[in-house]
């Protein structure tokens, strides 16, 4: 009797003490191919998190973080979403993926969970009408505006192909870029998919270089991007390649190796630059962790949510909700404002090259 009295007296002082934390989730690939995005998440997540404990908390309580893998795959972001939604989160960082937000978000809108998103770029995220469902990234419809303007530009004469990987990031990007392209009277000599996940692409980089495709525009993630452009340069072909945001990380660099040098690829405002974020960034490198790609807006995502909860002095989410609609909020990321669809307010996106091993702003 004695035994079970203290393992029920534990589970009580368990539960009392699960009752004082405010559970949040954040969610992306934490293995698989993208597992570098993964961790930026992850790591910005848990900064966050421990600065904002260090502050005190949220209302008074300490915030745990619960880490979800979703592999950036549809089906495994519905049972990530679900097993956040059981455990008791109250608002989710992520996904990552579009094509893993997209389908969470309805987990999410149905059991009330707040939802910001650092880096899914679709617009179908926001569109659904989701009252829940914010990000803190720009949108692909306005990034494939800037790409289709600059190919036009600088490549109105070339035979351009734009190749996409068949997801709902990738597709979707390389075909708002082929919209305004063709808006700008240019027509593409190449546009098809290819298959993610290979080891190797140096067949379809062969065709490419057959039909004298001088720009490749990538809609697709990062591992790919790199195998493209090390077979082109294995070949001595100097195609131009040119992609989306999911290009901004150092696994792109290590991948492509040498090959990296002059991509081109479009990304939100380097956040590492803000003054805002100095402190943060210095935190991270302080323990060997470059928080480049989308690491401070994991942690500018963790920010605004505890910012608003203090606004609204509640956790409850039409509270909450409120408060991000009508407050700004001051980040890591600069000053964060929304639309009623739950986008920023203001849409930009910036040219960056590789370059040396780094990717840098076009000058």
């Amino acid at each position: 009797m004695r035994h079970l009295f203290t393992a029920a007296a534990l589970a009580f002082a368990l539960a009392s003490q699960s009752e004082a934390e405010v559970l949040i989730g954040v969610a992306g690939p934490m293995s698989g191919k993208l597992a570098w995005t993964g961790t930026q998440l992850r790591r910005g997540a848990e900064m966050a998190v421990a600065n904002i404990n260090a502050a005190g908390g949220v209302l008074g309580q300490q915030v745990r973080l619960i880490v979800a893998d979703d592999f950036c795959d549809p089906r495994q972001a519905l049972a990530a979403a679900e097993k956040l939604v059981a455990d008791g989160a109250v608002f989710v960082i992520g996904h990552y993926c579009s094509g893993a937000s997209i389908p969470a978000s309805k987990i999410y809108a149905a059991a009330g969970v707040l939802q910001i998103s650092p880096s899914s770029t679709n617009p179908m995220l926001t569109e659904q009408g989701h009252a829940n469902v914010f990000r803190v990234c720009s949108r692909d419809d306005a990034q494939g505006h800037k790409a289709g303007n600059y190919l036009a530009d600088h490549w109105g004469d070339s035979k351009i192909a734009i190749l996409h990987d068949n997801t709902t990031y990738g597709k979707g990007l390389a075909d708002e870029t082929k919209k305004q392209l063709n808006m700008r009277g240019v027509t593409e000599a190449v546009y098809q998919s290819y298959t993610p996940g290979k080891d190797d692409y140096s067949v379809e980089v062969a065709a490419l270089q057959t039909a004298h495709i001088a720009v490749l525009y990538l809609g697709g993630y990062h591992t790919e991007a790199a195998l493209m452009v090390r077979a082109a340069r294995d070949r001595a072909y100097p195609v131009q390649l040119i992609s989306g945001d999911d290009t901004a990380t150092e696994a792109f660099g290590l991948i492509a190796g040498p090959a990296a040098e002059g991509t081109l690829f479009t990304f939100v405002a380097d956040p590492r630059r803000n003054a805002e974020a100095a402190e943060v960034v210095e935190r991270f490198r302080a323990e060997n962790f470059e928080p480049d790609s989308w690491t401070l807006h994991s942690y500018g995502a963790a920010e605004i949510w505890a910012q608003a909860v203090t606004k609204a002095n509640s956790l409850d989410l039409q509270a909450v909700i409120a408060a991000l609609r009508e407050d700004q909020f001051d980040t890591v990321l600069g000053r964060i404002d929304f639309d009623k669809k739950g986008d920023l307010t203001v849409q930009s996106w910036v040219w960056y090259v590789w370059k040396s091993g780094e990717y840098v702003p076009v000058e």
